[in-house]
């Protein structure tokens, strides 16, 4: 029964957002480009299903490998903070300041600096996902149980062993919950870099070129949005599933 609803309820919500989605649309009578239904929106995909199935996979691909990167980097970042308070407190100013500002302003520098293609993509996704990256380990890290730090250190063990038998299992919740924001952040980023570094393909890319005509590209953007909505929920759901696997032995994931 748990299992049942824990199916059902996401997809009564999901069917319940887009009926209230599509009343309101034709009731208020909006504008195409304002709203669109989602009635025409997935008329609009299943014209040329393939061409947006493989540029969301391309914008995936772009997610994934940014998010990678970060992850890395801000673990072997946040080891360092976790370990020495004045690494932390010289680091979280920095951090702050690529969180707060407005990564679009500075955009089209990135794509001059590192041209155009991918590489301005991929390195924008990584660089607005690293600091959510970097607070999560640290954080985690830190929770680790004293109790189990004095019993390694009365072993004495390594600091690697410490590092690998307990700080980074106990930094995996604050990581897989941050995870979630980075989600977030590395689609909109790798959205909105897409339409400016030129590159053939993704759904920035036909999204930004349905943006300027205002004749009929409404439907493809919104199908763009649409798509990059349904990776967003896809990635979300994969992290749930991950986290559930690696996570047993944690409270959090029993019943």
């Amino acid at each position: 029964m748990r299992l049942l609803r824990s199916f059902a309820a996401p997809l009564v919500g999901l069917v319940g957002f887009l009926t209230l989605w599509e009343l309101l649309v034709r009731v208020f009578d909006i504008r195409r480009f304002v709203l669109l239904a989602p009635s025409k929106i997935l008329a609009e995909l299943g014209d040329d299903p393939g061409a947006y199935w493989g540029n969301t996979l391309v914008t995936a691909r772009h997610m994934i490998i940014g998010l990678s990167i970060a992850l890395l980097f801000a673990l072997a970042a946040g080891s360092l903070m976790a370990a020495s308070r004045f690494v932390e407190e010289a680091a979280q100013p920095v951090l702050v300041v690529v969180m707060v500002t407005p990564w679009v302003a500075y955009m089209t520098s990135v794509v001059i600096w590192l041209d155009f293609g991918e590489r301005p993509i991929i390195f924008l996704v990584a660089f607005t996902s690293f600091p959510v990256f970097a607070f999560g380990v640290v954080g985690g890290m830190r929770s680790a149980d004293p109790a189990a730090r004095e019993l390694l250190a009365s072993v004495d063990a390594s600091k690697w062993e410490v590092l690998w038998r307990l700080r980074l299992p106990s930094a995996l919740p604050s990581i897989f919950t941050t995870a979630r924001f980075a989600v977030a952040l590395s689609l909109a980023a790798a959205y909105f870099a897409e339409g400016s570094a030129l590159q053939p393909r993704g759904l920035g890319v036909i999204g930004r070129r349905a943006a300027l005509d205002q004749t009929s590209g409404a439907e493809v953007l919104w199908t763009t949005i649409f798509c990059t909505a349904a990776l967003g929920i896809a990635g979300l759901v994969l992290l749930t599933l991950v986290e559930r696997i690696l996570l047993r032995w944690h409270p959090s994931q029993r019943t």
